[in-house]
């Protein structure tokens, strides 16, 4: 009995070493984990909103050149949609960003371009369903299309941006 004593004593510490190499090596496992996910995810974010932020200040110099931009508000839009049963509708408000005030004084004084620009819009309004609308896909191509429509109606004045202030979409 004296014998097996000292050898259960003795594989008591021998388990305990063993245990507290697992659970370091699963610390170690889980930091590398960590660290490896830091440096491939969350570094790469601040590159590339670095990136963007270099092309919209290049876009911005550019809006620079041509002197201050006009703000055109477009009265709001309410449309059915091209949806099967037609219960669904849009109610969308617009503004035109134009380059140069002069521009979109001009633009939104005259009222037989600010009617084509709608006439235009309100056609492609029409022709979207709201599955698409609702997307961030969706909206953005409504925002080039907006922006190429009013650029042809208006007899290719530049329209550097169109802002959203009211969209609704009913289900």
């Amino acid at each position: 009995m004296s014998t097996e004593a000292p050898a259960a004593a003795a594989a008591a510490p021998k388990k305990s070493n063993k245990t507290l190499i697992i659970i370091a090596a699963a610390v170690l496992l889980l930091g590398g984990g960590g660290g490896a996910y830091y440096m491939l995810v969350m570094r790469a974010a601040p590159e590339a909103e670095a990136a963007e932020g270099e092309e919209a200040g290049e876009e911005h110099a550019e809006a620079e050149e041509e002197g201050p931009s006009g703000v055109v508000p477009l009265d709001p839009f309410i449309v059915n949609l091209a949806d099967p049963g037609g219960k669904r509708f849009l109610r969308l408000s617009v503004s035109l960003v134009i380059p140069g005030e002069e521009a979109a004084l001009h633009m939104s004084e005259d009222a037989v371009v600010k009617t084509r620009i709608r006439s235009a819009v309100l056609e492609h309004l029409t022709l979207q369903t709201a599955d698409h609308l609702v997307t961030p896909e969706g909206k953005a191509e409504l925002k080039e299309a907006i922006s190429e429509l009013a650029a042809h109606a208006a007899h290719g004045t530049k329209v550097s941006d169109v802002l959203f202030s009211e969209f609704v979409v009913q289900f």
